[in-house]
């Protein structure tokens, strides 16, 4: 067993003493015998172990009666996709700065800081969410409405605060440093969390909130279930990435950045969210023009797409990877110059609104 799992025989041993890895049986000399519910579990553990997590968080973990392995492998796949997207990053930091020192030009103190500083995905985007990320009144409106009645409100995932109710008691809970430190004076008091672990009791809240952000989640589901659990009702707003929800439909995704049918691979469908909570979907259409600059708000705007500022407010843009990014830029500039994204595009340039998978999940 230490030899298939890569660990000391030690290792199994502590594993066994403290509770965390314990073999189902022994052999009648006294070896441990491990079933393949343990074989799981181990696997589990050593994941966890290699990302970071200490001991006593991966126990929490590996505990938690609502996750099952299909779950733990989505998590973990999530995690995996978070680690590569901050090496990414230093590496895209670190290949600037080489081209910088082969010109001769010697970068700043705060500029090599900002390499590891950088990194984190929402710490890359987070600074141009001011200028570009603003709440939409009617988007807003039918958020609000589907709170119904409710007094007190969990924000989860909430950013810089868009979307919260002005006229409602909220709770805000963001786990990037950033995003808190942007959320303006006189904004909703906010808590450092994760949507997985929300440090609130049972149903300590007439309502939960999420805006655009469960994409960002190592677990969705989890996170789903635990707004369920602090919160008598849910309303989220996320997308259908499916192929008829949003891939094929919008012509972005579909016909210039192909990759971000990879971003959403393996992650649970809009429709396994609302299962998992028990919610109704409600399609939520995109006025064309959007205040609010997510992903798909500009889609009869398309030359807001060729502005830098517009691309490093939205994740997706940070994920895909510069090479991709200039590829579809590149591509798109070209097509509205011949003409080409008109032609193709015609039957979108008389809409006022349009149905591109975004959806409202409300429980």
């Amino acid at each position: 067993m230490a030899e298939l799992a890569g660990v000391s025989v030690r290792t199994l041993h502590h594993y066994d003493e403290i509770g965390l890895v314990r073999p189902s049986a022994r052999t009648a000399a006294g070896y441990r015998a491990y079933s393949a519910g343990d074989v799981e579990r181990l696997r589990e553990v050593l994941a966890y172990r290699r990302l970071g997590f200490g001991l006593r968080e991966i126990a929490d973990l590996v505990d938690d009666p609502a996750t099952d392995a299909v779950a733990h492998l989505h998590r973990l796949r999530g995690l995996l996709l978070e680690q590569r997207d901050r090496a990414d990053a230093m590496v895209t930091a670190i290949d600037t700065e080489l081209r910088a020192r082969a010109m001769g030009i010697r970068t700043t103190s705060e500029e090599q800081l900002r390499m590891f500083g950088g990194a984190q995905l929402y710490e890359s985007i987070g600074s141009a969410y001011p200028a570009t990320r603003r709440t939409e009144p009617r988007i807003a409106a039918r958020v609000w409405d589907a709170l119904g009645d409710a007094r007190t409100v969990l924000n989860v995932g909430a950013g810089t605060g868009s979307y919260e109710p002005p006229d409602r008691d909220v709770t805000a809970v963001e786990p990037s440093a950033v995003m808190r430190a942007l959320r303006p004076a006189g904004a909703a008091p906010c808590v450092a969390a994760t949507a997985e672990r929300l440090p609130f009791e049972d149903q300590s809240f007439d309502a939960a909130m999420a805006f655009s952000t469960v994409h960002h989640w190592h677990d969705p589901i989890a996170g789903l279930r635990e707004m369920r659990r602090v919160a008598r009702r849910v309303v989220v707003f996320t997308h259908d990435a499916s192929d008829a929800g949003w891939r094929q439909r919008f012509w972005l995704s579909r016909d210039y950045l192909p990759e971000v049918a990879g971003l959403v691979a393996g992650r649970p469908s809009v429709d396994q969210l609302a299962r998992a909570i028990g919610a109704r979907l409600e399609p939520v259409l995109i006025p064309w023009d959007c205040a609010d600059g997510f992903f798909e708000a500009h889609w009869r705007r398309p030359e807001a797409y060729l502005d830098e500022h517009v691309r490093r407010a939205v994740s997706v843009w940070t994920r895909v990877g510069p090479e991709a990014e200039q590829r579809a830029v590149s591509g798109l500039r070209d097509d509205l110059s011949s003409g080409q994204w008109a032609e193709r595009n015609r039957d979108l340039i008389d809409l006022d609104a349009a149905e591109l998978g975004l959806r409202l999940l409300v429980a």
